[in-house]
Protein backbone atom coordinates (compact mmCIF):
# COMPACT_ATOMS: atom_id res chain seq x y z
CA UNK A 1 0.00 0.00 0.00
CA UNK A 2 2.84 2.56 0.78
CA UNK A 3 4.07 1.84 -2.81
CA UNK A 4 0.86 2.44 -4.32
CA UNK A 5 0.26 5.90 -1.95
CA UNK A 6 3.78 7.15 -3.32
CA UNK A 7 2.75 6.62 -6.51
CA UNK A 8 -0.44 8.56 -6.51
CA UNK A 9 1.18 11.31 -4.24
CA UNK A 10 3.60 11.37 -7.23
CA UNK A 11 1.80 11.69 -10.09
CA UNK A 12 -0.66 14.57 -8.10
CA UNK A 13 2.91 16.65 -7.59
CA UNK A 14 3.27 16.29 -11.85
CA UNK A 15 -0.15 17.29 -12.12
CA UNK A 16 0.19 20.20 -10.21
CA UNK A 17 3.61 21.53 -11.90
CA UNK A 18 1.72 21.17 -15.70
CA UNK A 19 -1.06 22.30 -14.01
CA UNK A 20 1.49 25.19 -12.77
CA UNK A 21 3.33 25.45 -16.37
CA UNK A 22 -0.32 25.90 -18.11
CA UNK A 23 -1.12 28.73 -15.94
CA UNK A 24 2.22 30.71 -16.45
CA UNK A 25 1.94 30.31 -19.80
CA UNK A 26 -1.58 31.98 -19.97
CA UNK A 27 -0.46 34.81 -17.89
CA UNK A 28 2.76 35.54 -20.40
CA UNK A 29 0.18 35.11 -23.54
CA UNK A 30 -1.94 37.61 -21.36
CA UNK A 31 0.37 39.88 -21.16
CA UNK A 32 2.29 39.89 -24.20
CA UNK A 33 -1.49 40.61 -26.06
CA UNK A 34 -1.62 43.90 -23.88
CA UNK A 35 1.86 45.13 -24.81
CA UNK A 36 0.85 44.62 -27.93
CA UNK A 37 -2.42 46.13 -28.09
CA UNK A 38 -0.89 48.81 -26.51
CA UNK A 39 1.91 49.48 -28.63
CA UNK A 40 0.31 48.53 -31.65
CA UNK A 41 -1.48 51.62 -33.99
CA UNK A 42 -5.19 50.95 -34.44
CA UNK A 43 -5.76 51.24 -38.17
CA UNK A 44 -8.24 53.83 -39.22
CA UNK A 45 -11.00 53.09 -41.23
CA UNK A 46 -9.89 54.90 -44.58
CA UNK A 47 -6.68 52.29 -44.04
CA UNK A 48 -8.98 49.14 -43.28
CA UNK A 49 -11.36 49.83 -46.67
CA UNK A 50 -8.09 50.32 -48.55
CA UNK A 51 -7.06 46.83 -47.68
CA UNK A 52 -10.37 45.28 -48.09
CA UNK A 53 -10.17 46.77 -51.70
CA UNK A 54 -6.84 45.04 -52.15
CA UNK A 55 -8.03 41.80 -50.80
CA UNK A 56 -10.70 41.86 -53.27
CA UNK A 57 -8.80 43.22 -56.07
CA UNK A 58 -6.13 40.36 -55.41
CA UNK A 59 -8.53 37.83 -54.72
CA UNK A 60 -11.93 38.03 -55.41
CA UNK A 61 -13.85 36.98 -58.45
CA UNK A 62 -15.16 39.07 -61.28
CA UNK A 63 -18.87 39.02 -62.41
CA UNK A 64 -21.44 41.50 -64.54
CA UNK A 65 -23.54 43.63 -62.39
CA UNK A 66 -24.88 46.78 -63.06
CA UNK A 67 -24.53 50.46 -61.61
CA UNK A 68 -27.88 51.89 -60.33
CA UNK A 69 -27.33 55.04 -59.19
CA UNK A 70 -24.67 57.34 -58.70
CA UNK A 71 -25.05 60.26 -55.44
CA UNK A 72 -22.02 61.77 -55.27
CA UNK A 73 -19.55 59.20 -54.52
CA UNK A 74 -21.53 56.22 -53.43
CA UNK A 75 -21.92 53.73 -56.56
CA UNK A 76 -25.06 51.91 -55.84
CA UNK A 77 -24.74 48.63 -58.00
CA UNK A 78 -26.45 45.25 -58.11
CA UNK A 79 -24.91 41.98 -59.27
CA UNK A 80 -26.25 38.32 -58.50
CA UNK A 81 -23.98 35.21 -57.36
CA UNK A 82 -25.48 31.66 -56.97
CA UNK A 83 -29.18 32.81 -57.97
CA UNK A 84 -29.05 35.26 -55.11
CA UNK A 85 -29.52 39.00 -56.09
CA UNK A 86 -27.24 41.63 -54.33
CA UNK A 87 -27.65 45.72 -54.05
CA UNK A 88 -24.57 47.02 -52.82
CA UNK A 89 -23.19 50.84 -52.21
CA UNK A 90 -19.49 51.53 -52.68
CA UNK A 91 -18.35 54.90 -51.07
CA UNK A 92 -16.36 56.02 -53.87
CA UNK A 93 -14.63 59.16 -51.85
CA UNK A 94 -10.87 57.32 -52.09
CA UNK A 95 -11.13 57.20 -55.16
CA UNK A 96 -12.86 60.10 -56.36
CA UNK A 97 -9.94 60.80 -59.09
CA UNK A 98 -11.15 57.52 -60.99
CA UNK A 99 -14.65 58.42 -60.88
CA UNK A 100 -15.84 60.83 -64.32
CA UNK A 101 -16.73 64.27 -64.36
CA UNK A 102 -20.24 63.34 -65.59
CA UNK A 103 -21.13 60.69 -62.96
CA UNK A 104 -24.15 59.70 -65.00
CA UNK A 105 -22.07 57.80 -67.31
CA UNK A 106 -21.17 55.11 -64.97
CA UNK A 107 -25.04 53.61 -64.80
CA UNK A 108 -25.67 50.74 -66.39
CA UNK A 109 -23.59 47.49 -66.97
CA UNK A 110 -20.35 46.98 -64.71
CA UNK A 111 -17.93 43.95 -63.74
CA UNK A 112 -17.70 43.64 -59.47
CA UNK A 113 -15.37 41.73 -58.09
CA UNK A 114 -16.54 39.63 -55.02
CA UNK A 115 -15.11 37.92 -52.43
CA UNK A 116 -16.71 33.91 -52.94
CA UNK A 117 -16.81 33.10 -49.33
CA UNK A 118 -18.86 36.12 -48.69
CA UNK A 119 -20.79 37.16 -51.84
CA UNK A 120 -22.23 41.14 -50.69
CA UNK A 121 -18.10 41.97 -50.04
CA UNK A 122 -18.01 43.51 -53.19
CA UNK A 123 -16.14 46.38 -55.09
CA UNK A 124 -16.71 47.84 -58.61
CA UNK A 125 -13.28 50.06 -58.19
CA UNK A 126 -9.91 50.07 -56.81
CA UNK A 127 -6.68 51.39 -57.39
CA UNK A 128 -5.50 49.02 -59.75
CA UNK A 129 -8.71 47.78 -61.10
CA UNK A 130 -12.11 49.53 -62.22
CA UNK A 131 -15.01 47.64 -63.49
CA UNK A 132 -17.07 50.36 -64.78
CA UNK A 133 -18.16 50.67 -68.43
CA UNK A 134 -18.60 54.72 -69.00
CA UNK A 135 -21.38 55.23 -71.41
CA UNK A 136 -20.66 57.14 -74.18
CA UNK A 137 -23.33 60.34 -73.72
CA UNK A 138 -22.96 61.85 -77.54
CA UNK A 139 -24.28 58.95 -79.33
CA UNK A 140 -27.56 60.09 -77.64
CA UNK A 141 -26.83 63.86 -77.96
CA UNK A 142 -26.23 63.54 -82.18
Amino acid sequence: MPALWAQVTLQTEELRWVAFGVGVTAALTAIALMLWRAFHPQLSASELERRRRGMLYNSGKIGDGEILDVDGVVILYTYSVGGVEYTVGQDASALESALPEDRMRMVGPASVRFDPKNPPNSIVLCEQWSGLRLRDVSDRLG
